[in-house]
């Protein structure tokens, strides 16, 4: 399982026999963080971010709405770049593409 960003898609990737002769049976777990924890909670607005990823239909439950800019999508990689390269390389198989319903951060 590759997670997301709030907002963004995630998806369900299979193993591959490349996998084990290139990367030990690995292959990514996420897209990584593009920006800083830091940077992003004094560069983005969280009200904007859960405003913006709420109109994306992805309900939102948070201990403190100040977080929502650490865990923005901008904050991130583009995961579906992330998961194409592993594809490519031939050390996962694309299986689903999973559409966000709900963003949970504790």
């Amino acid at each position: 399982l590759v997670g997301g960003s709030m907002g963004t898609c995630s998806y369900v990737l299979t193993g591959s026999d490349g996998a084990m002769q290139q990367t030990f049976g690995s292959t990514c777990h996420g897209a990584g963080r593009a920006m800083s924890r830091t940077k992003a909670m004094r560069e983005l607005n969280s009200a904007d971010v859960l405003r913006g990823v709420e109109a994306m239909g992805c309900t939102t439950r948070m201990r403190s709405k100040k977080l929502a800019s650490e865990e923005a999508p901008e904050s991130y990689k583009d995961v579906s770049a992330v998961v194409d390269t592993c594809h490519e390389a031939g050390i996962s198989r694309k299986c689903v593409r999973l559409r966000p319903v709900i963003c949970i951060k504790g």
